[in-house]
Order: C-alpha cells, then sequence, then structure tokens
C-alpha cells in the first residue's frame, strides 16, 4: 500500500491574558499545563506524542479518537507503576492529525522505529535477511545477496534462515542452467566473440549465452519459471517437465527424457519437503501472539500456494500494559514492511485494526483454524526456548519475575520470598489433622513442611481447626526466634481468613503478614476487612503458584489424615487381641513403621520381632477376620 507517513508535528498553540494588560501573549508548550493541552485537543484520529520537561520524547501512541484516548491516562489511577511514571513525567503533548486510524496505525509504526521512545514496545531489529535477487539485464542471474539495490532487479524474500535460501538456488541450478559470470552479455559483445565458454559450461551448469549458444527468449522463459518458483508455484514447471519429458519419450530420445526425469524428480521432492496445509489456502498470511509480563512473542506464517513457504516469530519488549490486539496490530505493520509481504487476506486469533485493503479472518474451524493453532505452537515454542536461553544466562531471572509479578497481582508491599499455606482434613470431625506447606521463592521447601494433630477441637469445626493450627504454627516460630513467611495464604473463603486473622490477633502479628484466602469454586482471593474479591487471570503466573501451594497442602493434609485412619484402625484391632498390649504394638511399628506394612508382614518377620507365640496370635486373629 502506497502511503506517504506525515512528518510534519503540529504544535498547540494556547493563547493566555496577561492580568495587566489584558492582551493576549503566545505561550511556550513547556509553560501549559496539561490539562490545557488536553482541552484542545480534536475529536479525530491520529498519533499523539508524550514529552519530557527536557522536550525528550517518552511515548508514541495512535488514537480512534484523540482527546479521548489522551484524557484517559489522567483520569484514571494506573495499576502499572511504569504508567503512572510515564504520567507524572509528561509535560507536553504533541499530536499528529490523520485521515483514518489505519493511517493512525502505520504512522506509529514508523515514527515508533524512527525515535524509539522508552516507553513504546522495542521494535528495532539489526538482523540483515538475505535475499535472492534475479538481476535486470540481458540473460540475468540468480543470487544470494543481502544488498538491495534500486536497478530495478527483482528481490524475493527477505527469508529468515540462510539454509532455506541454499536450498532453493540449489534447486534453480539442479532444474535450469543459469549463467553465474558477471560479464556484459550484450548483442555486439556475443556477435564480436568476445567471450569463451568457461568450466562451468563444460560441466553442464551454465547453457553458455555468453557465445550465442543459448537464445534469449529460451533463457527468460527459464527465468519465468524460476520466478514461479521463488513464489511458491511448483505446478507450471512441474507441467513444463512432465511434457518435455513425454516429448522426448514419443521421439525415442530415451536420454533426455531420463534427464527430465530426475528434474521432475528433484522438483517433486523439494515440493513433498514443504509443509503442505490446504491447496484451496493460496496467498495467505497467518498471525498469533503469545505474551507474557515483559515480552510477546509474535508469530507469522506465510502460505503460497497451499505450502507453508516462510516463518518468522517477532520478540516485542512491553514497556506497558499493552494489550495482545495493540501489540498484534503493530507487529502486523512492521512484520510486513520487513519482509516485504502484500497478501490481501490475513488470518489472526481476534479481530484488528489493519491498514487498508486488507480482508481479516478469524478462523473457528477446518483448515484455516489448523494453521492459526499451528502459528501459536510456533510462539509458544520460541517462547519456552528463549526462557531456557535466558534461564541458563540467568538462573534466578524467571524466579526474579515471578516474585515482581505475585507482589504486584496481590497488592503486596514485599516480594513474597516466603509463602506458606494452611489446609484442614478430617472425615465427619474423626481424625481431625492439619497442615502447612512451606515455598520458597516459588518452590517447594518440603523439609520446612508441617503436620498437625487437632488437639483442642471436638468435631468437624474447620474455623475452629484453622485459628488453632495458625496460633501453635507462629506461637512456636516467635518462640524459636525463627523468620516469619511474607505471606499466609488460608486454604478457604472468608470464614477460614477470619479465623486465621484471630489467631495473629492474639500473637501481635496482624498486619505484619499479609494474609490471603482462596476459595475453591471460583478461585476467588479475599482480604482482611475486603468484602470484594480479588480474580486473577485463569492463565495468570501468579495463580499457578497459589494454586500449587493450595494443592500441594491439600494432597500433603489428604496423606496425613488417612495415615492416620489407617494407623487407627489397625492400632484398635491389634489391641483387641488378647495377650498384645501397647509395649507389643510399639515394637511393631518402631519396626514396620506403619500399620498397613504389618498387615502385609509375613509371620517370620513379624516371629523374628515380638516372638513366634505373640506372632502366632497375631496371625489367628487377623486371618479370623478376613
Amino acid at each position: 500500500m502506497a502511503w506517504r507517513a506525515a512528518t510534519a508535528e503540529h504544535k498547540i498553540s494556547i493563547y493566555a491574558f496577561s492580568n495587566k494588560a489584558n492582551k493576549p501573549y503566545l505561550c511556550p508548550m513547556a509553560q501549559i499545563p496539561t490539562a490545557l493541552q488536553i482541552a484542545t485537543l480534536p475529536h479525530a484520529p491520529g498519533v499523539y506524542q508524550y514529552y519530557d520537561k527536557n522536550e525528550k520524547i517518552l511515548y508514541i501512541g495512535k488514537a480512534k479518537d484523540l482527546k479521548k484516548r489522551v484524557s484517559s491516562y489522567f483520569n484514571k489511577t494506573h495499576d502499572n507503576a511504569r504508567t503512572r511514571l510515564l504520567v507524572q513525567k509528561i509535560v507536553t503533548i504533541k499530536h499528529i492529525v490523520v485521515a483514518t486510524e489505519t493511517d493512525a496505525l502505520l504512522l506509529e509504526n514508523n515514527l515508533i522505529k524512527k525515535y524509539q521512545p522508552r516507553y513504546n514496545v522495542l521494535l528495532k531489529d539489526d538482523k540483515s535477511y538475505p535475499w535472492i535477487c534475479i538481476k535486470k539485464e540481458r540473460f540475468p542471474r540468480v543470487f544470494m545477496t543481502r544488498r538491495l539495490t534500486k536497478d530495478g532487479s527483482e528481490y524475493f524474500g527477505p527469508y529468515t534462515q540462510m539454509r532455506t535460501v541454499q536450498t532453493l538456488l540449489e534447486l534453480i541450478r539442479g532444474l535450469y542452467p543459469m549463467r553465474t559470470c558477471t560479464y556484459d552479455l550484450s548483442e555486439e559483445k556475443i556477435e564480436a566473440g568476445k567471450f569463451k565458454f568457461c568450466l562451468e559450461y563444460h560441466i553442464g551448469n551454465c547453457a553458455g549465452p555468453c557465445e550465442g549458444v543459448f537464445m534469449e527468449q529460451e533463457y527468460q522463459f527459464n527465468i519465468d519459471a524460476i520466478r514461479q518458483l521463488l513464489k511458491g508455484n511448483f505446478k507450471a514447471s512441474l507441467q513444463t517437465f512432465k511434457n518435455q519429458m513425454n516429448g522426448h519419450a514419443k521421439n525415442l530420445e530415451f536420454e533426455l527424457a531420463q534427464r527430465i526425469k530426475e528434474k521432475i524428480d528433484i522438483l517433486e521432492n523439494y515440493q513433498a519437503k514443504s509443509t503442505v496445509v490446504s491447496p484451496k489456502i493460496v496467498d495467505t498470511e497467518v498471525y498469533t501472539i503469545r505474551s507474557d509480563e515483559d515480552f510477546a512473542y509474535v508469530n507469522f506464517l506465510q502460505i503460497s500456494f497451499g505450502s507453508i513457504i516462510r516463518s518468522h516469530t517477532l520478540e516485542l519488549k512491553k514497556k506497558l500494559d499493552e494489550t495482545d490486539q495493540e501489540l498484534l496490530e503493530l507487529a502486523i505493520v512492521e512484520l510486513r514492511q520487513r519482509f516485504d509481504l502484500n497478501a490481501a487476506t490475513i488470518l489472526v486469533p481476534f479481530k484488528v485494526q489493519t491498514p487498508e485493503g486488507i480482508q481479516v479472518q478469524v478462523p473457528k474451524q477446518g483448515d484455516k483454524k489448523e494453521l492459526l493453532d499451528l502459528s501459536l505452537r510456533n510462539a509458544k515454542y520460541y517462547r519456552l526456548d528463549r526462557l531456557k536461553q535466558a534461564k541458563i544466562v540467568d538462573p534466578d531471572r524467571h524466579e526474579k519475575r515471578i516474585m515482581a509479578q505475585m507482589k504486584t497481582d496481590l497488592r503486596l508491599s514485599v516480594e513474597p520470598r516466603h509463602i506458606e499455606c494452611f489446609d484442614n482434613s478430617n472425615l465427619q470431625g474423626t481424625n481431625p489433622v492439619a497442615a502447612c506447606v512451606v515455598f520458597k521463592n516459588g518452590k517447594p521447601a518440603k523439609k520446612e513442611y508441617r503436620k498437625f494433630h487437632i488437639k483442642t477441637v471436638e468435631g468437624p469445626d474447620d474455623f475452629a481447626s484453622m485459628e488453632e493450627v495458625v496460633y501453635r504454627r507462629y506461637k512456636r516460630l516467635l518462640d524459636e526466634k525463627q523468620s516469619l513467611p511474607d505471606l499466609i495464604i488460608v486454604d478457604g473463603g472468608k470464614g477460614q481468613l477470619s479465623s486465621a486473622l484471630k489467631s495473629l490477633d492474639q500473637l501481635g502479628l496482624r498486619g505484619t503478614i499479609a494474609v490471603v484466602g482462596i476459595a475453591k469454586r471460583l478461585e476467588e482471593l479475599f482480604y482482611p476487612n475486603d468484602p470484594i474479591p480479588l480474580y486473577l487471570s485463569k492463565t495468570s503466573e501468579t495463580l499457578k503458584v497459589i494454586q500449587q501451594l493450595r494443592n500441594e497442602a491439600h494432597r500433603f493434609g489428604i496423606s496425613f489424615h488417612r495415615n492416620q485412619r489407617s494407623k487407627d484402625a489397625i492400632s484398635s484391632v491389634l489391641e483387641s487381641i488378647p495377650g498384645i498390649g501397647e509395649k507389643t504394638i510399639i515394637d511393631l511399628l518402631a519396626v514396620f513403621k506403619s500399620p498397613s506394612r504389618i498387615q502385609k508382614a509375613s509371620f517370620s518377620e513379624i516371629s523374628a520381632v515380638i516372638g513366634a507365640h505373640r506372632a502366632q496370635k497375631i496371625a489367628t486373629h487377623l486371618n479370623d477376620l478376613k
């Protein structure tokens, strides 16, 4: 799309009045209050620019309505700390009005790449991608280059991998004998006999246009076929070779037919290696996005004649709380400019604003939906690879990021490096127990897990049990002068949370330790004295850590509860055997560790601990129960 970005920056001129003469004078932009600058903004599409007191550009953004968009920065309190800092630094607001929102999108992309403001998504790319060039000359050469020269030559690409370029060039040279020399093969020089056949001709790699053996018309026919190959169209070349092969075979020219057959095999073999998606999808681009707190990864696939001919993943460094839609819109413009893409149809996971003339589709099923899923998998794998690389370079990077994100999401004053989670477990009030699991730096610290027998509560009272366990846990930590956690998570709703707070009040720890309750039904997070729960995104890493804590506490508590039930059951059975006292039971448990192992043990194993006489009594009694 031919479009010329506006370069002039429109400054707002505001007239004020002096107190003395009541005459207007022109104020410098830096001296005009931001509220007054906003008030004069138009209700029109365009691009806005924020500057600090030193006239240094901070941020560039697009808007469908400039006044509404800019006003939103100053009319609310932002959760993102970087956004709040940005707003504090804004002194001057400049804007450029354009005709449509799509023009604003293109202009924003160009200005971000030009100025690279501090608070904008990072779009810079220092890579030099390879191209395949068909040189504008008589008997054109076909070669790889990284420089684009405006001399009328055709360039195909850029390609993201050098291996792809090498494979294509090998394919072309195997199919068509093209010249590689740089001679000026003008008609006059060829007729004058200034050139001689080189080694490339004698080994069959060149058709010899330098001595007029190969006609220009036939050479141009090969160039047209190569052009189609580079566009991803193999059908035309295949059909041409098959016709030539059949013609040679009819004329009994079997050696020539075999040579053509070898070219067909080369072409079909290359075509088989390319990922064929659907012959119905001719010229399409696919864009998907996968983002986290700091980065976004946009993958695109280029589909031509039913095959994937190009794939690339763009990494965007996030600066503010940009949405996936904003990032994807910016990435689409950037990728189409960088790789010279011009497909009329694009596939995306959700509706986006694009330049004019592009049909946007959001497929829900079929081949196109499978293409979206494939692109998304590429983006996910790229993200995982980047995280693995970052972990090797900086092992603590992931941990620091998670902790910082949890601090922000849970509205904590410090990073929750030390977290403890409590859960109760009982069966109709029998064998009541509780569990406390400990996470440090986002990972389980299993040596610090603790089990609790409920001592003061009778019956199924989860609230009282939670109050007892929390009190006992932190009373002991205080007595032993051990470090307290940064965050306490209580498995349950408002009732369990209130019970935990009672214990902390008794210990004088209220306000020194953050406490959160999590309800299982909707994964709601409850805070003290706050009737409105907090809902985190289902994909949030913070919620995943909390769920892991809750599930681990539940698992640990349930396991302890089951062991207690089993122990009590077998202990009661053993105690009912005549001649088997408490000391014998203790001796057995000291060796076999659990009641279930006593049941599974053989007669010889039990008799080795308590003697054959008492072992026979136990064996007889257990057999009678079966």
